[in-house]
């Protein structure tokens, strides 16, 4: 994989109209799997997305465990999860207290030491990125469902 870049950007905003999917303030490993439940259900009963495929499903999971998993380990309390429907898919973003610290992907480290979550999420979300917002950093990634086969995006 090569390596991705976390540029300093704030995120978009939410597409006007679209729901609030999931927002909380996990604390622990427990919560961030409870976070994760809470966030299927809500997407697989709303109509943001018609009709997520599992691996787009799948791949929103991913990047949300990824994404707050991070923010408990590198970050400062309170970490704050929203997750928002955007016209063509999700927009995740985690905040926590440490303004100071940006997102910090590993450069040259063997991926099976670890710590390659970063890299994943840049892979998965084309747009994403990071800043600071009242005071609290916000890293954010859009993740958009995959067409299916045959189609194209224009």
């Amino acid at each position: 994989m090569t390596q991705q870049f976390w540029a300093y950007r704030p995120p978009p905003a939410p597409d006007a109209g679209m729901p609030s999917l999931y927002h909380g303030e996990p604390a622990t490993a427990a919560e961030i799997s409870a976070g994760r439940a809470q966030l299927r259900t809500a997407v697989v009963g709303s109509a943001a997305v018609s009709g997520p495929c599992d691996d787009d499903l799948d791949r929103l999971l991913l990047v949300f465990e990824e994404l707050v998993s991070n923010g408990l380990r590198h970050g400062s309390p309170p970490v704050q999860v929203t997750v928002t429907g955007t016209a063509g898919g999700w927009l995740l973003q985690v905040s926590d207290a440490a303004a100071d610290r940006p997102p910090s992907p590993p450069i040259g480290r063997d991926p099976s030491a670890g710590g390659m979550g970063l890299n994943l999420v840049a892979a998965l979300c084309p747009a994403h990125g990071w800043g600071v917002h009242a005071g609290r950093k916000v890293v954010w990634g859009c993740l958009e469902p995959v067409p299916p086969l045959g189609t194209h995006r224009p």
